[in-house]
């Protein structure tokens, strides 16, 4: 495909300082329409061609420490049960309207949040540490309760195409490396056969050097042997106002097919969407401070505290309580007896839901 450089100028930055807020301002917040959220798709492209433009700049390189794979508070200089230096993950904030579908990229994260934002709808966190695909997207905007979901990991890189305005400094004194169109060079691209906003796509390999493997992934899961409890359950359903998420079991695959109002869940190459393990983590939602342009709160999802769950894994449902004492903690899943209640191996979906 043919790719054009982008015409927003590329500044060098370092983040959490004052100009890094400057800049996210001044990044992909400008334009607004009928068909956006107002927290900056960036610059709409001509429709009916099948070239991408170039919407990338220049940006730093990850730190180090690590928190250990049970989402420790983790720092400079700690280290993780492998003995390694900490490593970041890559969390890419991605479109879920059906306008943006089909996604790219979804099938190799190794998690994959679901979190309700304005309207009813939906928007989805995706996690790379154990591998990076070629290309991830449709690309979207942040939210203020994605701060405290990215505190468990450390100093996470968060792809993202922009914030409400009076957001914007909170992400430039969060403990992220914050990179939006216009920071490291090449990293975006715009696909002018999709509709703008949603056709914003992230290209990891420019964003990270490589994979930080599993260490990356300081959640709080743990992984192992089924427990013996639980009961069949062949599909389970998840209902926002506005969107509808379905996981229905497939004993030939050993994984979970996903299913978004009422339609299959495929990559943009027709890969089926099918996590090994889903979560349903019942969270208090509230509206936060912020607001759309439509004037549509934004809902704060809380995931610090405690609450129950659900866990889909093999075909069965587990009772669970979850309990995440710190944002800079991950996650702990237990079953009804107190013991820690493990994973399948393979792709996590965690869809937070209103506690009721």
């Amino acid at each position: 495909m043919r790719q054009e450089p982008c015409t927003r100028s590329t500044a060098a930055r370092t983040l959490l300082t004052a100009a890094t807020v400057a800049l996210l301002a001044a990044g992909c917040t400008a334009r607004t329409g009928p068909d956006d959220d107002g927290r900056g798709p960036g610059p709409r492209t001509a429709q009916g061609t099948h070239d991408t433009r170039d919407a990338g700049g220049g940006g730093d390189t990850g730190g180090t420490g690590d928190r250990g794979d049970q989402g420790g508070k983790g720092g400079k200089g700690d280290t993780g049960e492998a003995g390694n230096r900490a490593v970041s993950p890559l969390a890419v904030k991605i479109d879920n309207v059906p306008a943006a579908r089909p996604q790219t990229g979804l099938d190799a994260a190794d998690v994959v949040y679901v979190e309700p934002v304005e309207g009813g709808l939906s928007r989805l966190m995706a996690v790379y540490a154990t591998r990076l695909p070629e290309s991830v997207g449709p690309v979207r905007s942040a939210r203020e309760s994605d701060l405290d979901l990215l505190a468990q990991f450390h100093r996470p890189t968060l792809a993202f195409s922009g914030a409400q305005r009076k957001l914007l400094p909170l992400i430039g004194k969060a403990p992220v490396r914050a990179e939006q169109p216009g920071g490291a060079a090449g990293a975006y691209v715009r696909d002018s056969a999709r509709p703008a906003p949603h056709n914003l796509y992230a290209r990891p390999g420019k964003l990270l050097p490589t994979a930080p493997g599993k260490a990356a992934l300081t959640t709080g899961f743990r992984f192992g042997a089924a427990p013996a409890d639980g009961r069949a359950q062949s599909s389970h359903t998840v209902r926002y106002p506005a969107a509808r998420f379905t996981f229905t079991w497939s004993p030939s695959r050993d994984k979970w097919l996903v299913t978004m109002d009422g339609d299959p869940a495929v990559t943009s190459d027709g890969k089926r969407l099918t996590p090994s393990t889903v979560v349903v983590q019942y969270v208090k939602v509230r509206e936060s401070s912020f607001h759309d342009s439509r004037g549509n709160h934004t809902p704060y999802v809380e995931t610090v505290g405690t609450g129950r769950a659900e866990v889909l894994r093999d075909g069965r449902t587990h009772a669970a309580a979850w309990r995440r004492e710190a944002a800079t903690r991950g996650t702990a899943f237990t079953a009804a007896d107190g013991s820690p209640l493990r994973f399948a191996d393979g792709q996590v979906w965690v869809v937070f839901a209103e506690a009721t």
